[in-house]
């Protein structure tokens, strides 16, 4: 058991899963905060540093690529304040953060867990419901629906239409982008790919951000979005729009005895149902279907 506790928050490990948990103190960002006490499988890492510094250094984590719905979101972008996976160490403390470093690292070797990409989010992202009002908007989502309601300081032309509804599978993408210097920031959903972008603070599919406490907090709920859509590395039958309905249908043409594509097919229900593009329902019912064919 590794465990190191600052100001900054408190990292342990166990030798599988490394909890983060936030700190208390003033200098914590908002995300972080909001999001509370995190739980990373040992799967999930590809790389563990820490980073000395003249007054206080920093333990950084490095995710395999899609394993966190946040960090696919924000393509790099958060600052260190509000980047869960960064602890600020002080440095009298800099040999604990450095065992911690030598634990995981072990840990990855030894389970020969690989530095690649992964098909599925290994992380939940934040809980559900979600409400963020920030910039021009505030947007809320249950994990169906995404609504975009307008302030008093929006764009007429974003305001002349009304509150915009989005149905999760009418959503092909979306973006987060902060606000940096004197440009501003927007968090755009997109449903028709190659579209032409409007500026955001004209587009009534995105919400303009302006550099304030707490557009971070836009980034999260951009997260619960994407960790709910189809996967970018997921297999392709998985990023079709009628993924789910189809994922209800047994193999059209599998032969009785062919009992590997069955199994690979309730392996494949089974990863659709854990990172929620089929409900417990949807699930059961595939299942079954496969099942009298086996």
């Amino acid at each position: 058991m590794a465990e190191i506790i600052q100001k900054d928050g408190t990292w342990a490990f166990d030798g599988s899963t490394l909890r983060i948990v936030p700190g208390s103190d003033k200098s914590v960002g908002l995300l972080r905060r909001t999001l509370g006490e995190t739980a990373v499988p040992l799967e999930a890492l590809a790389g563990i540093a820490y980073e000395p510094g003249r007054r206080s250094g920093r333990l950084r984590l490095r995710l395999r690529d899609g394993a966190c719905p946040l960090i696919q979101v924000t393509a790099g972008k958060l600052p260190d304040g509000s980047d869960p996976y960064v602890l600020t160490v002080e440095t009298r403390t800099a040999a604990v953060a450095e065992y911690m470093v030598d634990e995981v690292r072990t840990a990855l070797l030894l389970d020969e867990v690989p530095e690649g990409p992964v098909d599925r989010y290994l992380l939940p992202g934040p809980a559900l419901p979600m409400t963020v009002g920030a910039g021009d908007a505030t947007v809320s989502f249950d994990g169906r629906t995404v609504r975009l309601e307008w302030t008093w300081h929006t764009d007429d032309k974003k305001t002349a239409a009304g509150p915009v509804s989005l149905d999760l599978d009418d959503l092909r993408a979306v973006h987060w982008q902060p606000a940096r210097g004197l440009v501003d920031g927007h968090l755009r959903f997109v449903t028709t790919p190659n579209a032409p972008r409007l500026a955001p603070g004209n587009d009534p599919l995105a919400v303009e951000l302006n550099g304030f406490k707490k557009d971070p907090l836009m980034a999260l709920l951009a997260s619960a979005v994407v960790a709910r859509m189809p996967h970018p590395h997921a297999p392709r039958r998985q990023l079709e729009p009628a993924a789910p309905a189809k994922a209800l249908e047994a193999p059209a043409a599998a032969p009785a005895e062919d009992h590997d594509v069955l199994l690979r097919r309730l392996r494949e229900l089974g990863e659709l149902r854990q990172s929620g593009i089929l409900t417990e329902e949807e699930f059961a019912l595939a299942k079954q279907a496969v099942l009298k064919r086996l």
